[in-house]
């Protein structure tokens, strides 16, 4: 179990890639914390990842990513049950699409608020204990939005690019502190988020993957498990497409 002992916080952890790589995370051997807004939908995350038997462990809290108040609590609590932090996923995320020209000021915030202002509370948030520790992980969730951009998502393409952003800053910043910073790429992956887009303009996107067929969440947490884990020991400061070879 390549993530034995670790604690991990995972945002957006009730359902999606979130909640696939929470139950990865476990099967790791990891605590793993189930950090998001709602707590029906948190206690049945936390259910599934029980449910997975060995030495599963998993708790839910909730948290606002948007609210730095909700955030330090969420650490405080943390840090008060498990005793330290070895891992952030820093998953949480939200579309608002639509073309610049009928974009709304409240749909840029929005985006711009969890996607992007998001991942700096909870990084900002936990470093102080990762630096204390002298070790700690931080895996930012970007997209192939975020380096190639993307037609009808100016809001979200913005954040994806300023994650890579933090990601290539802050491995400079904390790697001399025993941190390790990388950020994830995925393309278009089989989650809720999608449940929008018509059936047609999905067979256009699974036809511009040259694998054929969209990824799916466990793939994305088997990548989020491999770079949190000493396996990737000297990785820092890389955004890891992951994507089946798709082009935007």
């Amino acid at each position: 179990m390549r993530l034995k002992n670790k604690v991990a916080i995972i945002t957006g952890a009730a359902n999606g890639i979130g909640l696939a790589t929470a139950k990865r995370f476990v099967t790791e051997g990891a605590r793993v914390v189930i950090a998001d807004l709602r707590r029906d939908q948190i206690d049945a995350a936390v259910a599934q990842c029980n449910a997975l038997g060995g030495s599963a462990d998993a708790l839910g809290l909730i948290v606002d990513v948007t609210q730095r108040a909700s955030v330090d609590a969420l650490v405080a609590a943390v840090k008060q049950q498990c005793g330290r932090i070895d891992i952030l996923v820093n998953n949480a995320g939200i579309t608002k699409d639509a073309r610049l020209v009928k974009m709304t000021e409240v749909e840029f915030d929005a985006v711009i608020d969890v996607n992007l202002k998001g991942v700096f509370n909870c990084a900002q948030a936990v470093v102080p204990t990762m630096i204390e520790q002298g070790s700690g992980v931080i895996l930012n969730a970007s997209s192939i939005v975020g380096l190639y951009g993307n037609f009808g998502q100016t809001n979200y393409a913005a954040t994806k690019f300023g994650v890579i952003g933090f990601t290539k800053t802050w491995f400079r910043e904390l790697g001399p502190k025993g941190i390790r910073v990388n950020a994830v790429a995925p393309g278009f992956i089989a989650t809720h988020i999608l449940d929008a887009i018509p059936e047609n303009v999905m067979k256009q996107l699974e036809g511009r993957v040259s694998l054929g067929r969209l990824g799916k969440p466990e793939e994305i947490a088997s990548v989020y498990a491999f770079l949190a884990s000493d396996d990737a020991s000297y990785i820092n400061g890389a955004v890891l497409e992951v994507s089946g070879g798709m082009t935007v």
